[in-house]
């Protein structure tokens, strides 16, 4: 899951808002910046775009907040301002993802969830003050990851707290994969989802019937966004990236169907 390296910025929280949250439509053409951003291929109208960019003028815009885990230059801003807001093992050494180096969050408890909900809440009071119509919070699934230190439910219960902070801001705010947590998504408050390779791992079936077809869904694979245009690319968004969903230029890649 390929994602932008940003250093995190507390925010006070946002006041209440009268705001009208604003869903995507489904099955427009989308495309997945959080690479990078650049101009857009000619008739989208959905883009995802790094909090620290600019939302693409005239489209509906989500923003890619990295809500579960920390950035990989933004560790040593979390040793030294929340050090135990970082999930740590028996020894005390964190716990990190290490395909992608970054630590996961501890939301195993309440009173840390409250905490790491004022610092990504800032975040996403900052996509709504950008312009964004939505947010993305990836590594929803960081439980995995976390040797048994969190559970499901410690994630659902933070995402809980997002969906809240967003709606507050007047933003939609999207499931990022992670189909065991399809039955929680009403409870939790997730409005559409971002559906990394559902078609390489053959799970966009589930995404679309829990989101009537608002999935934006991304590929990396020949074989995944193959599959995932035979089967669904008459319903849901579809684009094949390359893995580090760069500018045009040297490995970049982009086709919808």
């Amino acid at each position: 899951m390929p994602r932008k390296t940003t250093a995190p910025k507390p925010t006070a929280p946002a006041g209440p808002t009268t705001a009208t949250v604003t869903l995507p439509t489904a099955n427009e053409q989308f495309d997945y910046q959080i690479g990078s951003a650049y101009t857009p291929p000619k008739n989208v109208k959905v883009v995802s775009r790094d909090r620290t960019a600019k939302p693409a003028a005239g489209l509906y815009n989500i923003c890619y907040v990295n809500a579960f885990q920390t950035q990989p230059d933004a560790l040593d801003w979390w040793e030294k301002n929340q050090p135990d807001l970082l999930l740590r093992d028996g020894s005390g050494a964190p716990v990190q993802d290490e395909d992608w180096g970054e630590v996961l969050l501890d939301t195993s408890t309440a009173g840390k969830r409250e905490r790491l909900a004022q610092i990504v809440g800032g975040w996403i009071d900052g996509c709504a003050k950008s312009g964004f119509q939505a947010v993305e919070p990836d590594n929803l699934d960081s439980y995995e990851r976390s040797d048994g230190l969190l559970t499901k439910q410690h994630n659902a219960a933070f995402a809980r707290l997002l969906a809240q902070r967003s709606h507050a801001a007047g933003l939609a705010i999207g499931q990022k994969n992670t189909t065991a947590l399809l039955p929680e998504r009403k409870t939790i408050g997730f409005d559409f989802a971002v559906a990394e390779e559902c078609g390489q791992y053959e799970e966009c079936e589930e995404y679309a019937a829990a989101y009537e077809n608002r999935v934006y869904v991304i590929e990396y694979t020949d074989t995944g966004y193959g599959r995932a245009c035979s089967g669904w690319g008459g319903k849901l968004s579809v684009v094949q990236r390359d893995l580090d969903v760069s500018a045009p230029g040297g490995s970049y890649r982009y086709r919808a169907c």
